[in-house]
């Protein structure tokens, strides 16, 4: 078994514009990139570098005639634009039908079983952006220790509860109630503990944010890098996002600068196989909030990080960065909005200046890392690691 490392950093919501089909999800004109790169405190050097601005249809960052990566771009071929469905298919599984959302609310028989069965009344039981419906229901939730549950544009249930009316352990436990009753035609994709503290109206969400997701339909790459004898190591809310399927190691995360920290720290761990990280601050923090110049900034400090890793790459190592969906800060409401995605690629084996072109799904992503490590393509994907890779 020939040693190598394989570093995949999703930034959770860079899309990049331009779907073929972003008009069927309302998005049409939407581009993550695009919005923030206009900012003053946008600044991605590293990126530009490994080939960011030669990517299809990114016209509006100057051109590098020396990239020293592969670059492509990447439609996404299931039907959705959320997290859960964005790295499924990066890791290899094109969902064929959307996971379901609730516009109205969650069912009465749905609401009431979840009463029953964790004993506290709700409040809202509607779409809502995380940080108003805090703002909104808090003082009520602290009057009443009811639970604030509601949903967004994706597939999700979200309970939020004050950490000193909820203990974090207790509103986990409600997550999982939940979890058990939503399968089947209810089977969202995420169940999420949105814990908050502080007084009205500074209520702040903490970092003690969990997610339950449902599981992969089949196997993914991860479940194959395991079954082959591989490592798979998980940062961020990775594990979260399988349900803990394929992963073999798993480190919560803070936020994006901490995320990066603990990958820079994998560098010099000697493991065989893929360390899958997800940075969730650019999606959660700035894009579900209209905040171009924060979503620039986020951007900035993960690029001068990016400098630092990049350096400390041994030369078995290949780093690969890739997006999931896109969650355009300066376009119209607060949703995931429905674009390609960007893909880079770098390392001493990785062929500089290397054009992928525009590919048909994020799956390709998955086939080409089974591939490197000789394991059989289990994805919907194809390979591209003929035209990744420098041949010898």
């Amino acid at each position: 078994m020939e040693k190598q490392r394989v570093f995949l950093i999703v930034l959770d919501s860079l899309g990049i514009g331009n779907s073929p089909d972003a008009a069927d999800f309302g998005d049409e004109g939407a581009n993550t990139l695009k919005s923030i790169a206009g900012s003053e405190k946008y600044a991605s050097p590293n990126m530009v570098r490994i080939g960011l601005s030669n990517i299809d249809s990114v016209d509006y960052l100057e051109k590098n005639e020396k990239a020293v990566g592969t670059y492509g771009r990447l439609r996404e071929a299931s039907k959705g634009k959320d997290t859960t469905i964005g790295h499924w298919e990066i890791a290899g599984i094109v969902a064929p039908r959307p996971l379901p959302t609730y516009p109205d609310g969650f069912p009465k028989e749905i609401i009431d079983e979840f009463i029953r069965g964790a004993g506290r009344e709700i409040l809202c039981n509607k779409p809502y952006s995380g940080t108003e419906v805090i703002k909104d229901y808090g003082e009520e939730h602290l009057r009443t220790g009811k639970l604030i549950v509601y949903t967004s544009a994706d597939s999700v249930f979200q309970i939020a509860a004050h950490e000193e009316v909820v203990p974090v352990d207790e509103l986990y436990r409600y997550c999982e109630i939940a979890r058990g009753l939503l399968t089947g035609e209810h089977g969202v994709g995420r169940v999420i503990a949105r814990p908050f503290t502080g007084k009205a109206p500074d209520f702040k969400r903490t970092a003690n944010r969990h997610d339950y997701s449902i599981l992969p339909p089949r196997a993914t790459m991860l479940d194959a890098l395991q079954k082959a004898g591989y490592d798979t190591y998980g940062i961020g809310k990775i594990y979260d996002i399988f349900a803990g399927q394929g992963i073999g190691h798993t480190q919560r995360i803070t936020d994006n600068r901490d995320g990066m920290e603990k990958a820079a720290a994998m560098l010099d761990q000697d493991f065989n196989g893929l360390c899958f990280v997800n940075l969730v601050d650019f999606d959660m923090v700035y894009g579900h909030r209209n905040d171009v110049d924060g979503y620039a900034k986020a951007v900035a400090l993960f690029d001068e990080q990016l400098g630092t890793f990049m350096e400390k790459l041994r030369p078995e190592d290949i780093l690969m960065i890739t997006a999931d969906h896109g969650c355009d800060p300066g376009f119209r409401g607060t949703d995931h909005s429905r674009e390609c995605v960007p893909f880079l690629a770098y390392g001493s084996r990785v062929k500089e200046g290397m054009d992928l072109g525009t590919r048909d799904t994020f799956a390709d992503i998955g086939a080409t890392i089974l591939d490197l490590f000789g394991v059989e393509n289990i994805t919907d994907g194809r390979s591209f690691r003929e035209e990744l890779l420098i041949t010898k």
